[in-house]
């Protein structure tokens, strides 16, 4: 197979990255969303979690069709729906608007991932890594620049512009991708559409290592919204009194996080996936410590950011190269399958952490995230052998 351009790649990388960062623009926002309408700081988690409860949804019903209808369409299609939804979000006049929204935009936002199989697609076994890993450090980028742009633009004009702005945006791309994205060569698994969601469960029962790696990204992923769902709590809270901005640009401090994706999709390829996993899960849990510092010193939160972005990312890129090698045939299943764990873990976590938070304050999100990262690293290493056989 010819290999993908750098070009092509980066191409991808940004409309992932775009699509994905509309996903976290609430996290330095809840705040402002909170007073808006009159959302306690025990519940406002749960906007988070309706995002999240939208993406499950997506990675189950929507991801697996990259299997069965032309995935360049689909990409586009959904790309332009998410630019709407956005819009919704930010004219909502209440909650119930807001919750809608936010899982209709979860639900589309989904299209984050239908790229990344649409590229491991196009990719040759090779670069499948390296592509990968490429892509996902976009991801990481769109992720990281969606909190210090909303934190930006909410002090400017308020947390609704945000959603404006990326709409526009979104849009943009889906006229870009519908262009300039290269139509292939349809590889459809054939059968009805139920035959084929019924199939991503089949394949999670018959096939150890995706199950594993789905628990371990259910985890991982738990904590990271652990550590960032409340973080604008105690952020905007004397005596820190930050300002949005200032909050939005602690994100920056997870730029290692992208390294960490495009080196571990190299070190992937060369056959160090289970070592690789092992470090980067050690890395998460010991970020705890300089994390669980914040009150005494700011330094102490931005080390403990760098540590775990990179560690998480690192752990993310594998499992995905891992998972991409088992059916080739069934790749926007497996992804899609894979990432419902994730969104599992994030909805989950959102709310674990702003109750932890009201009642336990910073020290206990800490104590919450590390046990949860102590899980994922257990699972890990039991798992050990079910890892070499499925990388086989």
């Amino acid at each position: 197979m010819k290999k993908l351009s750098f070009p092509l790649i980066m191409l991808f990388a940004v409309a992932a990255g775009l699509a994905v960062a509309n996903v976290y623009f609430a996290q330095p926002l809840l705040d402002a969303m909170a007073d808006t309408f009159g959302i306690s700081q025990a519940a406002v988690g749960i906007i988070i979690t309706s995002t999240q409860v939208g993406y499950g949804l997506g990675l189950l019903l929507l991801v697996p069709l990259g299997d069965l209808v032309d995935s360049r369409k689909l990409i586009v299609l959904q790309l332009g729906l998410l630019g709407l939804f956005l819009l919704i979000v930010g004219l909502a006049p209440s909650v119930f608007v807001l919750l809608a929204g936010m899982i209709m935009m979860g639900l589309m936002a989904v299209v984050t991932q239908s790229l990344v199989a649409f590229a491991a697609n196009m990719a040759g076994d090779a670069e499948r890594g390296r592509v990968v890993g490429t892509v996902t450090s976009g991801i990481v980028i769109g992720i990281l620049l969606a909190r210090t742009i909303a934190g930006a633009l909410a002090d400017l004009a308020g947390w609704r512009t945000v959603y404006f702005v990326s709409a526009a945006f979104t849009l943009l791309i889906a006229g870009v991708l519908y262009r300039i994205a290269p139509v292939v060569e349809k590889r459809s698994a054939g059968g009805t559409y139920p035959q084929l969601l019924k199939s991503v469960f089949v394949l999670f029962a018959s096939e150890p290592v995706l199950l594993t790696r789905g628990i371990i990204a259910m985890l991982l992923f738990a904590a990271g919204t652990v550590l960032w769902t409340p973080m604008v709590l105690p952020l905007s809270a004397p005596p820190f009194s930050l300002s949005h901005t200032e909050i939005g640009l602690f994100g920056l401090a997870g730029v290692a996080g992208a390294l960490g994706a495009a080196r571990a999709g190299r070190w992937a390829d060369n056959g160090y996936a289970q070592w690789t996993s092992g470090i980067g899960l050690t890395l998460v849990l010991l970020s705890w410590i300089p994390i669980a510092c914040m009150g005494y010193s700011l330094w102490g939160l931005i080390i403990g950011v760098i540590i775990f972005d990179f560690g998480l990312q690192a752990v993310h890129v594998t499992n995905q190269s891992i998972i991409l090698k088992v059916r080739p045939e069934a790749r926007s299943r497996i992804t899609g399958g894979y990432m419902v764990f994730y969104s599992a873990g994030s909805g989950a976590g959102s709310v674990a952490s702003t109750i932890t938070y009201a009642h336990f304050g910073w020290t206990g999100v800490c104590i919450l995230g590390a046990a949860i990262s102590a899980a994922g690293l257990l699972c890990w290493g039991l798992s050990e052998k079910s890892y070499k056989l499925g990388a086989a």
